[in-house]
């Protein structure tokens, strides 16, 4: 019998493509939405997170728990204590989802962390594992980084199979921010500057994520596991460009201009962590769920790419 999976955040880009994705193989999922506007069949009303809420409606007999409601990347932040407010929802949010989970019998706990929690680059020639030490980059990471050691003596004080995700840049249709503005500067057909980069990056398409949160939910041997995840193969910023271009089927303009003089710009601009992003390298190596688990990424970058394009506005 399938397990009855309730998917916190389902009204987001990663829970709304987890919900789906789970409905479609006929699993019993329930999903949670913090704002009324956004209940539909399938969803209830949970609470916000926070260290108090009152989860028993939402996790009346649900047997898995797949956590992806967050307080993720924010811009333009506007809170004088962006951490204390991060480690409101992200850690103390989580860790009491989590106690009242354990509480009334839910068997396992997915939780969606960040790559970040190892760092935001990687140097050449090397890449994250799971074993690669933690050294979380901003709040944001390190709120998550928090939650997943809440989360280990949770499960050691209760049993509660507790399954760690964390993935790099996730697309696929409906994704926003920095991965939304780079498709539409392809789109543009502007020449960029991008051509002189050589890096190397990790991405995920929301397809595969899906899958894989679908495997960590049910596999017996992801209980009590940690998992990085992505496409299976790492780009350079140009090459990520050309893939775009190819599958929105426009020519990829690029300048060769050399990296060194981006980063120069950028730090005049202002724009620093920006230009860092286009250059620096972050490679995540996933062998170890596709060992432990037997799992492989069921579509590639280039059928995700083109999935993306075909139905981001």
């Amino acid at each position: 019998m399938a397990a009855k999976i309730l998917v916190t955040g389902a009204s987001g880009f990663l829970g709304r493509g987890l919900f789906e994705h789970l409905r479609s193989g006929a699993y019993d999922v329930l999903g949670s939405v913090r704002v009324a506007a956004a209940l539909e069949e399938g969803f209830i009303l949970a609470p916000e997170l926070s260290a108090t809420s009152d989860w028993r409606e939402a996790l009346a007999g649900r047997d898995v728990v797949v956590h992806t409601a967050a307080r993720a990347h924010v811009l333009k932040e506007t809170e004088q204590d962006p951490l204390a407010v991060f480690r409101m929802l992200n850690t103390e949010g989580t860790l009491n989802l989590a106690r009242q989970a354990a509480a009334v019998g839910v068997r396992r706990f997915v939780f969606i962390s960040s790559i970040g929690v190892h760092g935001l680059f990687t140097r050449e020639g090397e890449c994250f594992t799971e074993q690669s030490p933690p050294a979380p980059h901003n709040d944001y990471a390190r709120s998550k980084w928090e939650a997943e050691q809440g989360l280990l003596e949770i499960a050691g004080e209760t049993g509660l199979e507790v399954v760690i995700v964390r993935p790099p840049l996730i697309y696929g249709p409906g994704v926003k921010a920095n991965f939304l503005h780079l498709l539409r500067l392809v789109e543009s057909g502007w020449p960029l500057p991008l051509g002189g980069i050589r890096n190397r990056r990790s991405f995920l398409f929301l397809g595969n994520f899906v899958d894989a949160i679908r495997v960590c939910s049910e596999h017996p041997d992801a209980a009590g596991q940690t998992f990085l995840l992505d496409d299976g193969a790492s780009v350079s910023t140009p090459e990520l460009i050309r893939a775009v271009a190819r599958a929105m089927g426009r020519p990829a303009r690029l300048l060769p201009v050399p990296a060194g003089i981006l980063e120069l710009a950028g730090s005049l601009l202002g724009k620093r962590a920006a230009v860092a992003r286009l250059t620096g390298s972050l490679v995540v190596d996933s062998s170890a769920i596709r060992s432990h688990l037997g799992w492989t990424p069921p579509y590639s970058m280039a059928a995700g790419l083109a999935a993306t394009v075909g139905m981001t506005p």
